[in-house]
């Protein structure tokens, strides 16, 4: 299983990026998936996940009305939309897939559950600074 991510890079305050995340050796349409980022000393965080089986979608407080996250089970291909993106957006983003047992993303305080998580992408860096 691959999961392989792309489209960080450098954008000054206020502008957008579209983060791609292509998956082989398993269909996204069977697992949960989402994304974290990981800040500087920080801890990774869930930004985003998506869970088919019960139409659920959230976002972490931070970047709630800013992120949009989709997937596209033909191309097998995870997407994370960031709109007015700020300094503090800065960090590795990471994307990730679970078995739909997991329970993650069945909650919103499950977004979090790093130890959840079955596989994780390598992860792109995104930027965000004048």
């Amino acid at each position: 299983v691959q999961l392989q991510a792309s489209g960080g890079g450098l954008v000054q305050p206020g502008g957008s990026l579209r983060l791609s995340c292509a998956a082989s050796g398993l269909t996204l349409g069977d697992v949960v998936i989402g994304w974290f980022r990981q800040a500087p000393g920080k801890e990774r965080e869930g930004v985003s996940c998506l869970e088919n089986s019960h139409g659920n979608t959230f976002y972490a407080d931070s970047v709630a009305g800013r992120f949009t996250v989709s997937g596209d089970n033909v191309n097998n291909s995870l997407y994370l939309q960031m709109d007015s993106l700020k300094p503090e957006d800065t960090a590795v983003y990471y994307c990730a897939a679970a078995d739909s047992r997991s329970g993650w993303c069945r909650h919103r305080w499950t977004l979090n559950s790093v130890n959840a998580i079955d596989y994780w992408g390598k992860g792109t860096q995104v930027t965000v600074s004048s």
